[in-house]
């Protein structure tokens, strides 16, 4: 039992798998809260560049 109990707690299988996930959601999270925090910003740059261009095809 204790051989058991000690090959569990020393497998590393998986590991980098799960830390590669983790790293993934880290990104995830950090890309969300950038854009939600530059949500405004864009979305007036956008609209700025759309008027630009309907005024420029506009006769």
């Amino acid at each position: 039992m204790y051989t058991f109990i000690n090959n569990f707690m020393n497998d590393e299988s998986g590991a980098t798998a799960i830390e590669y996930g983790l790293i993934a959601a880290l990104v995830s999270v950090a890309a969300v809260g950038a854009l939600t925090a530059m949500g405004d910003s864009l979305e007036g740059m956008f609209t700025k560049v759309s008027s630009t261009l309907d005024a420029a095809i506009a006769p």
